[in-house]
């Protein structure tokens, strides 16, 4: 065994960790539990959050949250129009003193990056992200550079029929773990939001300041490697192949989920295991998650939009059909 492997936390260890960065948290982010479970679940499986919903929603104090307590570097970007690809990945300046090019870094270059409405910017521009997302390095002019390896995107974007917004490329969706959805608060929250701030509790400012950093980007590396010691039986991986291949079936899909939304279905149910103290995956695990991994790689087809269907439906009718492992 490496030394690297042997410094690795126990699962018990992920857990507890990630237990007490989620306590911190929610007495900032109050309320929106499931937006919370799914990007800490996209955090610990190493991939990338794609969180959707209407303007004021806690997505972006999220997102700043979860920066403190990685204790990491963190960039945010706000994504507009005018937005360029060298605006994202950087450029190399002619220095003249040194009469040498001189790459200067964008904000991919850094481990947390909040990609703030991404679809707010055109396809080409949103399309600069696909190989940092995929191989956590970028080429330009020619080199290929090294970005963090936990480098981790929480992506926000308003519903795509709001005006101003761009639909994200197929391939670029694909690269998210998960899509989120967010709705409405609850009553009861948005009561206790309106609490906080009616007892002068700024949560963007004095709620963020009292966070303590529990992992730092090391620590976060070795609880995603963990994460691979979730046991995962023969009759769970059959139930996640046959999942997505049925939505290249389905009469109500047009475009089906490839190869990487079986991975991304696996390594997010092996990450929501760890998280609830578990060292193997259900098929809770695998149905419970799977409309957030697969809607975004799924497209439906005229006829099903013709008869009011949404991809929900389209999914739950998916798995009623599979048997599912015993």
């Amino acid at each position: 065994m490496s030394t690297a492997e042997s410094a690795d936390p126990s699962l018990a260890q992920v857990q507890e960790s990630f237990s007490r960065l989620r306590q911190q948290l929610d007495s900032v982010v109050l309320g929106q539990g499931r937006m919370k479970d799914r990007v800490l679940i996209c955090l610990l499986a190493g991939g990338h959050a794609l969180i959707e919903g209407v303007p004021g929603t806690a997505k972006t104090l999220l997102a700043l949250a979860l920066s403190r307590l990685l204790g990491c570097r963190f960039r945010r970007i706000q994504f507009t129009p005018d937005l360029m690809p060298i605006d994202l990945l950087g450029t190399s300046i002619y220095d003249q003193k040194t009469q040498e090019f001189v790459f200067q870094p964008g904000p991919v270059f850094t481990d947390v990056l909040l990609a703030d409405e991404v679809n707010r910017t055109t396809p080409r521009t949103q399309s600069a992200l696909l190989e940092a997302m995929q191989e956590r390095a970028a080429t330009i002019d020619g080199v290929r550079r090294a970005i963090s390896p936990v480098f981790f995107v929480i992506a926000t974007q308003n519903p795509v029929e709001y005006e101003g917004t761009y639909p994200l490329p197929e391939a670029q969706k694909d690269r998210f773990l998960l899509k989120i959805e967010v709705g409405y608060p609850s009553g009861e929250e948005e009561l206790a939001v309106l609490r906080a701030y009616g007892e002068g509790r700024a949560l963007h400012e004095d709620g963020l300041a009292r966070l303590v950093p529990v992992l730092d980007a090391a620590g976060l590396q070795r609880a995603i490697r963990a994460v691979t010691r979730v046991r995962v039986e023969d009759k769970i991986l059959a139930y996640v192949r046959d999942a997505v291949a049925a939505t290249r079936s389905d009469k109500g899909v047009h475009l089906g989920a490839g190869p990487r939304g079986s991975l991304a279905l696996l390594s997010a149910a092996r990450a929501q295991a760890a998280l609830r103290g578990r060292d193997f995956v259900t098929p809770d695990d695998v149905k419970e998650l799977a409309p957030a991994v697969l809607a975004h790689r799924v497209t439906l087809a005229p006829e099903a939009e013709m008869e009011g269907l949404d991809l929900s439906a389209v999914l739950q009718r998916i798995f009623e059909r599979i048997e599912v492992p015993r």
